[in-house]
């Protein structure tokens, strides 16, 4: 196991915001230049009548918005051209499966209608997902139809032509698999789909996407053999224990992946109204708080308008708000560099007050050692964080990630009172 599967750090390419595959190429260099290992592409697949990326009607033709223009190639030849040329980067090649629903009008409906869930009036049912929070509230996506995994007549041939889907696109190029809605999907259909991957790429990875499900509902994978899960740890306030003890419960069944934002946010610069401290704190948490890291496109310039799978166009690309690749690329390098950030670790509350967070952070990939993240939860005052009782030996190092002016990657600990920046991560590592 080398890097890219110890250590997943994901660029997130949104590919409605920079267009045809023959622009993608830049983008994903850039990626490469600020350390990332992956390069998920939201979904590519040809849609159906609402546009939506995620309503595909062909799952094996490419959107046209994304092929070259006037191209007369096949399109998996030019998805496959483009693929070898994120792996000649170094980057790995994510996709999003989409396997719990199609388009309406997907040709799959009429040549396979006993895959597809139908009412009590055999008409074909669309997904629907209610608000945790909220039970009432329900939100149903009429533009699609949703597939029966779990109930089919004909399960071995719907199984069948997704062990067929992710095999072929595994062959193009792809290393891993986002799974779109993963906790829509049955368990032994996941457990069956890795293991047809696994047979033609041992180092497939599948990432499950389970944002917006009960907890309950994510634990039901507990035995489906997915690789990483996406956590929430985005919308903790550093003070609420939901975030720690889902980080506990979920890292049972598998490791996490964390990001500031993402495709399905609003962008955190509009949020905030454009702070850029708090652009990187929330990144610096991310990378120390779980296994993997994810970060969509046009984070590091501060962009503000929400990514949208239908309306977004690469005339959507913003003027920069600030240029944070250098800081990125230091966190990056720091995480995949250093042992003590590896895996999912352990979180426990060292510290918790009106402006202060100190997590400690246990790793086994670490022989057993100990760090710290010290968060300022303040956006606008300087904070301090007393060292005592922390267990300091003279190798742990402070590590002022958020810093760029006058940065060191390391300073010893030389005061048992740490001063913190506006919205300042420091890590304290062994060196």
């Amino acid at each position: 196991m080398d890097r890219q599967t110890s250590v997943p750090i994901i660029y997130n390419l949104f590919p409605r915001l920079v267009g045809r595959m023959n622009e993608w190429a830049k983008h994903a260099s850039r990626a490469a230049e600020i350390g990332f290992n992956w390069l998920y592409i939201n979904s590519i697949h040809y849609p159906g009548f609402s546009g939506s990326l995620y309503a595909v009607k062909h799952h094996y033709r490419i959107n046209p918005q994304f092929l070259p223009a006037d191209t007369k190639e096949n399109d998996m030849t030019v998805l496959e051209r483009t693929l070898r040329g994120f792996r000649d980067l170094g980057l790995w090649p994510m996709m999003d499966l989409v396997i719990n629903h199609s388009s309406r009008d997907c040709p799959l409906i009429k040549e396979h209608p006993d895959w597809y869930v139908h009412d009590e009036h055999s008409e074909i049912v669309s997904p629907f997902a209610r608000d945790p929070d909220d039970p009432e509230k329900v939100t149903v996506w009429g533009d699609l139809a949703e597939i029966d995994n779990e109930g089919s007549s004909d399960m071995e041939g719907l199984w069948a032509y997704w062990a067929e889907l992710v095999k072929r696109y595994l062959k193009l190029g792809f290393k891993g698999f986002r799974c779109d809605a993963a906790y829509k999907i049955p368990a032994a259909l996941w457990r069956y789909l890795i293991e047809e991957a696994a047979s033609i790429e041992p180092e497939v990875m599948f990432f499950a996407e389970t944002l917006g499900c009960t907890e309950e509902e994510a634990l039901a994978l507990h035995n489906a053999g997915l690789h990483y899960f996406f956590n929430s740890s985005k919308w903790w306030d550093f003070v609420q224990l939901w975030c720690l003890e889902q980080h506990e419960r979920l890292g049972k069944i598998a490791p996490s992946i964390s990001f500031p934002e993402s495709h399905d946010t609003t962008r955190l610069a509009a949020d905030t109204g454009g702070n850029e401290a708090v652009q990187r704190q929330r990144y610096a948490f991310a990378a120390s708080f779980s296994a993997g890291l994810m970060m969509p496109i046009g984070y590091e310039f501060g962009f503000r308008k929400k990514l949208d799978v239908v309306s977004t166009r690469p005339t959507d690309w913003e003027t920069s708000s600030f240029d944070l690749q250098r800081f990125i690329k230091r966190v990056n390098k720091l995480k995949i560099e250093h042992p003590l950030l590896h895996g999912e670790g352990k979180l426990k509350t060292v510290t918790s007050d009106r402006n202060t967070l100190v997590l400690e952070r246990y790793s086994e990939q670490a022989s057993g050692q100990l760090a710290w993240i010290l968060v300022n939860k303040s956006k606008v005052k300087h904070t301090k964080v007393t060292l005592d009782g922390l267990g300091i030996r003279p190798q742990h190092r402070l590590y002022r990630i958020c810093r760029d002016e006058n940065y060191s990657p390391e300073l010893p600990v030389l005061r048992q009172t740490v001063v913190l920046d506006p919205a300042e991560v420091i890590l304290l590592l062994e060196s």
